[in-house]
């Protein structure tokens, strides 16, 4: 997909210095500038520790479209974050085909539409917060190489845009090797006035080489037992995510609701079950808003005990492994947004969170968000 990504920048380059062809050539951008501190030292939370830094949300983007013809355009969106010391990256990369005013056809390197706000993730002055909730956004898969049908319509007075998508994911996540093989999925978006209503569904099988497990499933599997080691293995096992979302608009209250649940079938990931609520209100350009999330990984208790005790330390070995992935997260964020110029807005945000009952967090930190 390499040697694609640079067919297609190539492309959008050549584009704009051709003349008969660059007269709709578009060069936008947006930027956050994000500081955060954690209240006390020894914990951490969204990268931040004690020492106050600017690194882990601040980015610098920009995006070059172009129209190559009445009905295709090409896409290059370049991607500088903090936390990858501000080294440029091609984030997005993909042809555009308008087969009709309400159906378009997408290929390249494309955004996996997980979420509400999966579309301008990393652009911060589209949403109030100065992150999404990362109980629920949470998943390092986050774009695809592969094609993305989007279909508009209307329904009485409900617009309705139906997105369909295929491919594939490659990437290394903290250092494991990554993939989604048979990427497929579907996203429906419904729009009355002041009320917007969305579901999703994706599937694919998962592969992921998680270095800390091998010594464990060598140890299995050297004593015959292969069907332990596949369980523990993330290996073309079938993964599926199911997301269901409401927002509301209606008379300056606001109100954002997305739950999720995520599993990979036989495997060591546990199901993820994960919800917020976040509600606010706007003040002419001052918008206050409160948000409570929950996030719950576990495996079912039929996961457990499985091996006989006549394999010594093998079987509490495995269970503990198991156990290891169990999540139960809760936080409570208060955040304030105000738009100091038509497009730019400075936030605040104030999160507490708590661990397995056990580790609690606070940050602050506060932010500019802006667009170009």
């Amino acid at each position: 997909m390499k040697n694609t990504l640079v067919a297609a920048i190539i492309v959008v380059l050549g584009a704009t210095s051709t003349s008969a062809l660059a007269a709709d050539t578009k060069i936008n951008g947006f930027a956050s500038v994000v500081a955060g501190i954690m209240s006390d030292p020894d914990t951490e939370l969204f990268g931040y520790s004690d020492k106050m830094s600017f690194k882990p949300e601040s980015l610098f983007a920009l995006q070059i479209t172009s129209d190559l013809t009445e009905s295709v355009t090409a896409t290059a969106q370049i991607m500088s974050r903090g936390e990858n010391d501000y080294s440029a990256e091609f984030e997005w990369v993909y042809l555009s085909y308008e087969i009709s005013d309400s159906s378009q056809l997408n290929i390249g390197r494309l955004r996996i539409p997980f979420y509400r706000y999966s579309d301008f993730l990393d652009v911060g002055y589209a949403y109030n917060w100065v992150r999404p909730p990362s109980t629920v956004y949470n998943l390092d898969f986050t774009s695809y190489d592969g094609v993305s049908y989007v279909y508009s319509s209307t329904i009485g007075d409900v617009d309705s845009t139906l997105q369909l998508i295929a491919g594939s994911h490659n990437s290394v996540i903290d250092g494991d090797p990554s993939e989604l093989d048979s990427l497929m999925g579907v996203n429906w978006t419904l729009n009355y006035d002041w009320l917007t209503a969305r579901v999703a569904y994706f599937g694919a099988d998962v592969s992921v080489e998680v270095g800390a497990s091998a010594p464990l499933i060598t140890a299995l599997t050297s004593v015959g037992l292969n069907n332990d080691a596949s369980n523990i293995e993330i290996a073309d096992d079938y993964g599926d995510f199911l997301a269901l979302g409401l927002s509301v608009d209606y008379n300056n209250f606001l109100v954002d609701f997305e739950i999720i649940s995520v599993a990979v079938e036989n495997s060591i990931f546990a199901e993820q079950n994960s919800a917020y609520l976040s509600l606010g209100y706007r003040f002419d350009e001052l918008t206050l808003l409160a948000t409570i999330e929950n996030r719950n990984d576990e495996h079912d208790d039929s996961r457990y005990g499985q091996i006989s005790s006549a394999y010594g330390v093998l079987g509490p070995t495995v269970d503990s492994v198991l156990k290891s992935r169990k999540i139960k997260q809760d936080i409570v964020s208060l955040g304030a947004r105000y738009n100091f110029h038509p497009s730019a807005a400075l936030k605040f945000d104030y999160t507490n969170s708590e661990t397995n009952k056990e580790a609690r967090e606070s940050s602050l930190s506060v932010g500019v968000d802006l667009v170009f």
